[in-house]
């Protein structure tokens, strides 16, 4: 039974792990959404317009560096107002997703 125990706690255990609060980070990039990335497939839409369609129609706002695309999480309102925009935004940067803190045009 102790046995049994043990197991059931290590594999309990397992999927209870604390989740890292991230690394605060400033990313410059594109607002886009998590499945067009950089290329926009929606012929004779712009970026900005085929973005905002794609998060209403459930996506997720994404911001494009170079070649990597990381998933935004917050300030829809202002990732809204900067849809195929190139911005600076600032949060908790965790693997390929940033928790939003700020969003400023890019220079």
């Amino acid at each position: 039974m102790l046995f049994t125990s043990a197991v059931a706690f290590a594999v309990l255990g397992s999927g209870v792990r604390a989740q890292s609060p991230g690394t605060e980070a400033t990313l410059t990039g594109v607002v886009s959404d998590a499945v067009c990335g950089a290329h926009h497939r929606m012929k004779g839409m712009s970026a900005a317009d085929c973005t905002r369609m794609c998060v209403k129609a459930g996506q997720s706002y994404a911001l494009v560096v170079g070649n990597k695309v990381y998933n935004l999480s917050g300030h829809s309102p202002e990732l809204y107002k900067y849809a195929g925009r190139k911005v600076a935004v600032t949060g908790k940067l965790s693997a390929d997703k940033l928790t939003v803190d700020s969003v400023t045009p890019a220079k």
